[in-house]
């Protein structure tokens, strides 16, 4: 079934959301001092390192991405008594370039930074707030009849795809609640929603129940939802129809794989043996292994040359026991080039404060 609504301007222009934002460099923004430089010291330009700071204060980038937000999670307890997970959000404030705790219950952030969707608590939510990461105001309402727990930029930032479930996506409960998504135009407010429940294993059950969003395929055309199969990912048109696995999405294999910005290497698993802490990179035509670079777990691309990852304290990591003591890294291709870009995480995989980053081009 598809429905078609109408966003509900509340406040503020259209363009406002969209176009809005002064464009700077972050290399010299905020008052920075001169670029950092990586422990070869060379220089590395456009990098904004804060190695003491965890979780950050400051933001954080290299190239052409920047640690747009990033979230801790607690377990609470609803009013029925029920567990759920809470998510607890810090949006980057792109005038001064620090980072505000918010009291949103999800986010994410456009291609471009100028525009961040956001959830109010109490999910799921009857509508989806298009927030001004300069000034952290809600400039538009988009309402929605089905109740939504989740949202997604699409790559080109044109669209967003909202998961609709019918109660709250991060209780803890074995029943799947997901009711099907909305796909909402980000300069229009129109937003079509198409009815697409959990889909069904091979036996006949249901999957899980929890949080089952829908993502973007990396040419915003399709979306796509994680599933046991060849390539992780069963795709959908925007009319909820499933339809094959696109060639190069299928080529890059696991769903977590990040193409570089000239499509012509993909991230790969961690490689790390004889006490190693590495992972490997690979040529996205042929899985051809290219190289090998420092840290356990590869988070997004800088540039052509190089990417960010978690590492741990390689005076105090051992991959066989399993290390959370971790920090960010700008990472080279030559895996020699190392610019440490946060302080560590608590060695804990538990500990409340834990913080997870998210990642947008700029």
């Amino acid at each position: 079934m598809r429905t078609t609504i109408r966003g509900t301007v509340v406040a503020g222009a259209v363009a406002a959301v969209v176009a809005c934002g002064v464009a700077v460099s972050l290399a010299t923004a905020g008052g920075d001092p001169s670029p950092e430089r990586s422990a070869s010291g060379l220089p590395a330009p456009d990098v904004r390192a804060r190695p003491d700071q965890s979780p950050p204060r400051d933001r954080i980038a290299a190239g052409r991405v920047a640690l747009s937000a990033y979230f801790t999670s607690r377990s609470v307890r609803q009013p029925k008594g029920d567990g759920a997970v809470a998510y607890e959000w810090s949006l980057l404030d792109t005038t001064t370039g620090r980072y505000r705790k918010t009291d949103w219950a999800w986010l994410d952030v456009a291609p471009g930074m100028k525009t961040a969707a956001v959830l109010e608590r109490g999910l799921p939510a009857d509508r989806i707030g298009l927030l001004n990461p300069a000034t952290h105001k809600v400039e538009r309402w988009i309402e929605v009849d089905r109740g939504v727990g989740g949202v997604r930029f699409s790559p080109d930032g044109k669209r967003l795809v909202a998961t609709a479930y019918g109660r709250d996506p991060d209780a803890l409960g074995p029943e799947p609640s997901r009711t099907g998504f909305y796909v909402v135009d980000v300069a229009s407010g129109r937003a079509d929603f198409t009815e697409l429940p959990p889909r069904k294993a091979d036996r006949g059950s249901s999957a899980r129940g929890g949080r089952q969003d829908f993502l973007w395929s990396r040419d915003s055309t399709l979306v796509w939802e994680p599933w046991a199969n060849e390539t992780g990912k069963v795709f959908y048109d925007v009319a909820g129809k499933e339809v094959p696995a696109p060639e190069q999405e299928a080529r890059l294999g696991a769903p977590g794989a990040l193409l570089s910005p000239d499509k012509k290497l993909v991230t790969g698993n961690f490689a790390g043996d004889d006490g190693r802490i590495v992972s490997e990179v690979l040529d996205a035509s042929d899985g051809r292994r290219v190289a090998l670079v420092p840290g356990q777990q590869l988070l997004a691309w800088a540039d052509d040359d190089s990417l960010i990852a978690w590492r741990c304290d390689p005076e105090r990591c051992d991959p066989g026991k399993g290390e959370f003591r971790n920090q960010l890294v700008l990472v080279g291709l030559d895996g020699k080039s190392v610019t440490p870009l946060s302080g560590f995480r608590k060695a804990d995989l538990h500990y409340g404060g834990r913080w997870t980053p998210v990642f947008s081009r700029r």
